[in-house]
């Protein structure tokens, strides 16, 4: 593996329609969450063989708001990804080749899901545990105003997090990754930082092609990239 150029392949909110999507292959592959419908056993272990077996010596993953078992057993899916070589985060990090990454499921509260948290100081200190050296960022849901617009009902709203946000800004964090707001699914550079919105599907469980957005670490740089027929970005 070349450390200077590694290839990143993003995935989340696959919502047990993984199958769907045609990997590719690199050298790590990272999904934000949301794997199931309702955190059941069985949709678990479905997803975490067909990651598995997906060609990335680096699979990285962290659940979602769908995904209770893990909030409910953390222990038993801490194990289920261990057998299976999958590196699982929750407020902890992992390093790979030198580069520092940081986990977290947590997000905004909303109608009382897995690892809900209110806004505020609540929330704030899960964000105020990653390390300021983090290079690499997963969370479940967004920052605030970055790929978080959702739309219901007819109307627009951001419902990213402004804590996670300010937290960033503090970090050496180059990439961020995250779903959770299907709608926003795309990617964007702000000051230096990649930021992208991996959700698999749209506000409607549908399914978008090509499921997966790829990061490419060249130097201290990542560049996004997809299939630009079907990219959006807010």
């Amino acid at each position: 593996m070349n450390v200077n150029r590694l290839i990143i392949d993003c995935i989340s909110d696959t919502h047990n329609q993984h199958e769907k999507i045609a990997l590719p292959g690199g050298d790590l592959l990272i999904h934000a969450g949301d794997i199931s419908g309702y955190g059941r056993i069985g949709e678990v272990l479905r997803f975490l063989d067909w990651f598995a077996q997906q060609d990335y010596p680096h699979l990285i993953l962290i659940p979602g708001n769908h995904d209770f078992i893990f909030e409910k057993q953390f222990p038993w899916c801490q194990e289920e990804c261990t057998k299976r070589k999958i590196i699982l985060l929750n407020d902890s990090s992992a390093e790979i080749n030198g580069i520092k990454i940081w986990g977290s499921p947590i997000q905004p509260w909303f109608l009382d899901w897995a690892f809900n948290r209110q806004r505020g100081e609540e929330i704030k200190k899960h964000w105020d545990l990653i390390p300021n050296d983090t290079e690499i960022l997963v969370t479940h849901g967004p920052p605030r105003l970055i790929l978080d617009n959702a739309n219901a009902g007819g109307y627009s709203n951001h419902v990213g997090c402004e804590d996670l946000f300010r937290k960033i800004v503090e970090t050496k964090v180059k990439l961020h990754v995250f779903g959770h707001i299907h709608e926003g699914r795309g990617y964007k550079s702000i000051e230096g930082r990649t930021y992208i919105n991996a959700s698999s599907l749209d506000e409607n469980y549908e399914f978008q092609p090509p499921g997966y957005i790829r990061a490419i670490k060249q130097g201290d740089d990542y560049e996004a990239s997809m299939d630009e027929s079907r990219s959006h970005s807010q």
